[in-house]
């Protein structure tokens, strides 16, 4: 479960044009449950088959439909739903590899209102596609008690299709939108320090740098809805430990920073995002030697994120939207429970 926070602090925002200025949008994040499930089995001593079905990307925000970033945003959601078999091998006693591919489902949904000067209206688009990646891996046991870990996750291409509904009639109309969900690479290390302590690390790469801006491609004679993204690749890097209380229960925490990818000049209001640090806490405990049950929670400390959508400017963006000028106050809380059954 994912429980984001995000609430808005005006600081010399323009209300839109002829309309009402509107509040703060109140506490933009919303609760999330994201379920995760796991197969492996043994092919061979040396070939192993894995299945993973989980949710990569996911996003959502949602503000007061009478604040005054209205007609920047109300509503927005990503979905996922990655489908991955896998295949891994073990070449020796110190090399395995693995190979997976993904099968991606996205979907994609959008609000807004629309300011016709002496009234406004709202404007929904959603859409949805399938789209297809590979991923690699290597674990090398460099001693007894250490190993190294690369993996890499390829971009998977979505090309959404889908409807824009509106009470204003233009705007109904079928909808086109491209987006490649970025590729990313991960170096890590686990090491056993004794019969009580194990320590790891970890260093991601991800090339946000992909998404340059979101582009809605309308049916009918409307012109493209285009917003500028210009995002930026992201390292992330965290280290962790378990302590093993006894053979029953391991005890986790651990830290970890995470850069944002959206530069402060290009923030908009559907994604108020920054740098973020982690701290978790976890515990693994077996009730039996087939089972276990693993509890972790995580809290994410989002650095204040400035934002200035100036959308008064003929020719930049619809000139009638106002300004959004302020900063947000985020955090995370994340809290996550898992069973494992070995048959």
């Amino acid at each position: 479960m994912i429980k984001p926070n995000a609430e808005f602090n005006d600081n010399g925002s323009v209300k839109a044009l002829f309309r009402p200025q509107g509040g703060d949008g109140g506490d933009a994040g919303d609760l999330a449950f994201v379920p995760n499930f796991y197969y492996k089995r043994d092919l061979t001593d040396s070939v192993k088959f894995g299945l993973g079905i989980n949710a990569p990307f996911g996003l959502k925000t949602e503000y007061n439909k009478d604040w005054i970033g209205r007609f920047q945003g109300i509503k927005s959601e990503v979905k996922s739903v990655n489908i991955n078999p896998a295949i891994a091998f073990k070449v020796n006693d110190q090399l395995s590899l693995g190979l997976g591919v993904s099968a991606m489902w996205f979907q994609a949904e959008l609000t807004r209102a629309v300011n016709l000067g002496a009234a406004e209206r709202s404007v929904k688009i959603k859409g949805d596609d399938w789209g297809f990646g590979v991923n690699l891996g290597a674990i090398y046991q460099a001693t007894a008690d250490t190993r190294l870990s690369l993996a890499y996750r390829s971009k998977v291409r979505q090309d959404l299709e889908g409807k824009s509904t509106s009470n204003y009639a233009p705007l109904n109309t079928d909808v086109t939108a491209g987006v490649s969900l970025p590729e990313n690479v991960s170096f890590s290390a686990f090491s056993r320090v004794n019969d009580k302590w194990d320590v790891m690390g970890d260093v991601t790469w991800t090339r946000w740098s992909r998404f340059k801006e979101l582009r809605i491609d309308f049916a009918n004679t409307l012109p493209d809805s285009v917003t500028a993204e210009n995002w930026e690749n992201t390292m992330r890097y965290s280290l962790g430990m378990n302590y093993h209380y006894s053979d029953a229960l391991k005890l986790r925490a651990g830290v970890a920073y995470d850069q944002e990818a959206i530069r402060d000049q290009y923030r908009t209001a559907r994604i108020p995002g920054n740098d973020r640090k982690w701290l978790s806490l976890g515990a693994n405990w077996k009730t039996s030697p087939n089972s276990a049950f693993d509890i972790g929670y995580s809290h994410l400390f989002i650095s204040d994120a400035k934002i200035d959508d100036n959308q008064t400017v003929p020719f930049v963006a619809p000139p009638g939207n106002g300004r959004l000028r302020g900063s947000y106050d985020g955090s995370v809380d994340i809290l996550s429970l898992q069973y494992t059954h070995n048959f």
